[in-house]
């Protein structure tokens, strides 16, 4: 699995599997095959797969560690920018379609709305993210200041399930949302339980070292 994923053509593929789901909303708004509400379903559709790529670039290293495919980690700032490719398509949508791009009406909306407030706080938090994805931002941060900014998506993650919440909490409607919280439970949960054991493995080493000494 290992040499598949470090194959020269595995990351231009998942790339493109990666597009497929712009492609086939695209294809659906040409060919009029979103619905009786193409507005609404554009927009619903683009917020899920945001979560959905969230999702998705948390589990990387759970499943690079558990699995041990090292491979994995060059994908990895791949998916990110994906999760927010679709977060900007899903502002984009929700301007456009909800609010005729009119900046005075959609600010005073994210005031009015916890919802949107909370949805559009996941996307700022999420930019300087996307904005640092790249070896030269990591050269200019440094390696531990740029992996305590990313360790925010552990902040958007939670912040993008209260906005899906909201948004079903009218509709009484929670099956989807009990999914990703769980996943994104899970999926944290790993990393708790991976720094505890690491912490735990490193204190006999150092109660060792201490009694050796004369």
């Amino acid at each position: 699995m290992n040499k598949l994923l470090l194959h020269p053509a595995a990351k231009p593929l998942v790339f493109l599997l990666c597009l497929l789901p712009f492609a086939s909303l695209a294809y659906g708004a040409f060919t009029d095959g979103l619905g009786a509400n193409p507005a609404e379903f554009l927009i619903r559709a683009t917020g899920d797969w945001t979560l959905r790529f969230i999702c998705i670039t948390l589990a990387v290293t759970p499943l690079r560690v558990t699995a041990k495919l090292t491979g994995l980690a060059r994908f990895r700032r791949m998916l990110g920018l994906y999760a927010y490719f679709y977060v900007v398509l899903h502002l984009l949508s929700y301007a456009w379609f909800d609010m005729g791009f009119e900046v005075a009406d959609i600010a005073k909306d994210i005031a009015k709305r916890p919802f949107i407030l909370v949805g559009f706080a996941a996307f700022l938090l999420l930019t300087p993210l996307a904005a640092t994805s790249f070896n030269r931002a990591i050269k200019a941060l440094g390696a531990k200041r740029w992996q305590a900014l990313h360790k925010l998506v552990y902040v958007i993650a939670g912040l993008g399930l209260l906005h899906f919440f909201w948004l079903r909490a009218g509709k009484n409607n929670f099956a989807e949302v009990s999914v990703y919280a769980a996943i994104v439970a899970v999926l944290l949960g790993w990393r708790v339980w991976n720094f505890a054991s690491k912490r735990w493995l490193r204190r006999p080493s150092a109660g060792r070292q201490q009694l050796s000494k004369p």
